[in-house]
Formats: C-alpha cells, sequence, structure tokens
C-alpha cells in the first residue's frame, strides 16, 4: 500500500523551536496555506473555516498584545515572567496564521438544515480540525515547522480590532510557523489494544 501521506503525518510535529529563516516568500506560504485550507473538508462543504496570515511586525504585534492580556490573568510575577519566555518563542516565529470560525455561516445553516441544527457547531469544529491539519502538514512537507496555541477567547478583542476581523468571525486558534531551529522530541503512543476495536 502507498504511505505517502503516513509519512507526511509522522513528519508533522509540534515544533516550539522556531526562527525566522525561510527560503520560501511570502507569496508562496500563502498560496500553500490558502491551498490546504481549500482543500480541507468540512460538513455540507459549508467552508466555516476562515484564516489571518500574519508577517513582520503584524506577527510581531500579535505576541506583543498577547503578552500585554495575560499580565492580568497570571496571578505571580515569576509565573509571568516564565509565560513572557513562552510567548517570545512564538515571536521568534516567521509569520503566525489566526484561524477563525464564520459564525454566520454555521447560524445560516441551522436556519437551513434544522434537521441538522444542533450539528452544526460540532461540525465546524471538525471543519477547523482538518483545516488546521492539513496546513500544518503541508508546511511539514515543507520543512517548516508550527506549532498550535489557544490563546483565545482571552485575545479575541484585541485580535479584532488590530486585524480588522468582522464581528462574526470567532478566533479558534493561533498557530506560529517558521524555521525548525530544534526538533521536536520522541513521540509516544498509547496501547492500540486500547484505542482501536477490530471486527472481521
Amino acid at each position: 500500500m502507498e504511505n505517502q501521506f503516513i509519512q507526511l503525518q509522522a513528519k508533522r510535529r509540534t515544533i516550539y523551536a522556531l526562527g525566522k529563516k525561510l527560503p520560501q516568500a511570502n507569496s508562496e506560504l500563502v498560496t500553500l496555506i490558502e491551498t490546504a485550507i481549500k482543500n480541507a473538508p468540512s460538513a455540507f462543504n459549508n467552508q466555516t473555516t476562515r484564516a489571518v496570515i500574519l508577517f513582520n511586525h503584524y506577527h510581531d504585534d500579535l505576541w506583543d498584545m498577547t503578552a500585554d492580556r495575560l499580565k492580568s490573568e497570571v496571578p505571580t510575577e515569576a509565573a509571568y515572567q516564565k509565560t513572557l519566555e513562552k510567548l517570545a518563542g512564538f515571536k521568534a516565529a516567521y509569520g503566525t496564521i489566526l484561524y477563525f470560525t464564520d459564525t454566520a455561516v454555521v447560524k445560516q445553516n441551522e436556519t437551513d438544515f434544522p434537521l441538522y441544527a444542533a450539528n452544526f457547531a460540532d461540525w465546524s469544529e471538525q471543519a477547523q480540525g482538518n483545516a488546521q491539519y492539513s496546513v500544518w502538514t503541508a508546511l511539514a512537507e515543507n520543512g517548516i515547522g508550527a506549532n498550535l496555541q489557544h490563546y483565545n477567547p482571552l485575545i479575541d478583542d484585541q485580535v479584532a480590532q488590530a486585524y480588522d476581523i468582522p464581528e462574526n468571525w470567532r478566533l479558534r486558534g493561533q498557530m506560529p510557523f517558521g524555521s525548525i531551529e530544534a526538533a521536536a522530541g520522541d513521540k509516544g503512543f498509547m496501547a492500540d489494544a486500547d484505542r482501536f476495536k477490530i471486527f472481521e
């Protein structure tokens, strides 16, 4: 059986040590990210995922505003310094992808297909996962590292104001990406017997 995709899955890892040394032009990265999202599946092909791609000072601004916002949330100065160190790692990356769900599309689907209305919010989250995984794997295929963060909803208001985000876009995740400065560690797996059931 073919296993090229399986090999790509194994190549996709959470990379925290990111840098700015990418050979690709911004336009190439934008095309890669947009194409991966467009080809990711969604229920009813409702295409609820939206993305904002940040480069240069726009990327830096995101992590600076996140640091400012978290200052009031972290209980001690020592803990805040550790938080700043973590955020500095994200800021050291080349860029960041902000993932959103268009809630207007979700609500419209709930109205248009009342029989499935209770499912569309869940399905939009599945679409998010599909889009994020597609991008992450496409980046990995090109030797680009990434990780996925979730500072939403704490930074939602700041992000909306800074990047002119429509009111109906709900922030779902932040993906810093860049050159791989240090590889991920070994990845462990739970026992197959605890995870899978096979009937034949």
